[in-house]
């Protein structure tokens, strides 16, 4: 779909293409037996291989303290207003950011990428909280980070390797220094715990159970209120090279990514060109006031450039909202121009 230069290929004809015969009856059960019988070994060559992850037993120790003071962020009170029923309709809106930006708070502060997108983030959802009247203190919001699981032979394989880790973003912290330095820290750790690994570990163990006791497990998950996660926060990295579409350029690429269950708010991040887009998602009843999101995570990366002694950069750009045309008026004649004097309908 997508071209590198504003040129456009040009696609080589199709080959001509035969399909295989239509598989019989013998020919599906062996396949069906077969599978029944190397799907639960392979998972089980899966599973002994993520007991095995590292080498030394002092490790493995360290893993496991690392892990257990994870579970132990779940203590942390979350914010309540974040959480509840969601209605079928949706708002959206955006935000940007500079990935030079970004480097300029890695050098001088510390942390990766992510690092620095998170704590702008929890900056957009302290300012949310903060207008909303709910008390920030000591409280975190939870938020699910996708990360990849794939081992080192599986680079440059696209598959659904993913699993993911639950950080706290603490709105608490009102110093940008300190937020981010705090958000680093609990990623770091969430990391070396191998929560996500853990987690993609329990996946495969799924492949044991029977289909119709996965499927009623997996409506009863989406029914059940999920007060202990308030948000979805994935980044994607994108190409760092203009991308074009039938010669035409690509300006801009807003990513989008759904809510459901009881989660009201999902952020999405995809970086281009120099640039980090931000798509916010919310349910349209109850976050009218998704543009203090959207405005605090824009003011968040500015006050994290400060701190790193970046310049403030430009003030945040107004969003145009769409004019409302009136209907035309028709000519009024002379004889309803009287009666409308007169009171007469």
């Amino acid at each position: 779909m997508f071209d590198s230069t504003d040129v456009p290929a040009t696609q080589a004809p199709a080959a001509g293409w035969t399909p295989e015969p239509e598989p019989g009856t013998f020919t599906l059960t062996t396949h069906a037996v077969l599978r029944t019988v190397a799907d639960p070994l392979g998972r089980l060559r899966d599973f002994s291989g993520s007991l095995h992850l590292t080498s030394g037993p002092r490790t493995r120790l360290a893993e496991g303290a690392a892990l257990l003071r994870s579970l132990a962020e779940w203590s942390k009170r979350s914010a309540t207003s974040l959480n509840g029923p969601i209605g079928p309709h949706r708002r959206w809106s955006w935000a940007e950011a500079s990935l030079d930006d970004v480097k300029i708070v890695r050098e001088a502060l510390g942390g990766t990428v992510n690092d620095v997108v998170l704590a702008a983030i929890t900056a957009g959802f302290r300012a949310l909280l903060l207008q909303r009247g709910e008390d920030v203190t000591n409280r975190v919001v939870r938020t699910l980070v996708p990360v990849s699981v794939r081992s080192d032979s599986e680079r440059g394989v696209y598959n659904n390797r993913v699993s993911g880790i639950f950080p706290g973003l603490p709105v608490s912290i009102a110093d940008p220094g300190d937020r981010l330095t705090a958000i680093a820290g609990q990623l770091s750790m969430l990391k070396g715990s191998k929560q996500a690994v853990a987690g993609d570990t329990l996946v495969k163990l799924a492949g044991f159970a029977p289909p119709m006791l996965l499927s009623v497990g997996a409506r009863l998950a989406a029914r059940t209120p999920q007060r202990a996660l308030q948000t979805v926060t994935t980044n994607v990295p994108g190409p760092q090279f203009p991308l074009f579409v039938v010669g035409r350029r690509m300006v801009y690429s807003y990513p989008y990514v759904p809510i459901m269950g009881s989660v009201r708010i999902s952020i999405a991040i995809f970086s281009y060109c120099g640039r980090l887009f931000f798509g916010i998602t919310g349910d349209y009843d109850s976050v009218s006031d998704i543009d203090v999101l959207r405005d605090g995570i824009e003011a968040g990366m500015r006050e994290l450039v400060i701190a790193a002694g970046g310049p403030p950069g430009p003030a945040p750009r107004a969003r145009r909202k769409r004019a409302t045309r009136a209907a035309p008026s028709r000519p009024v004649s002379p004889d309803r121009q009287a009666a409308v004097r007169s009171g007469k309908r």
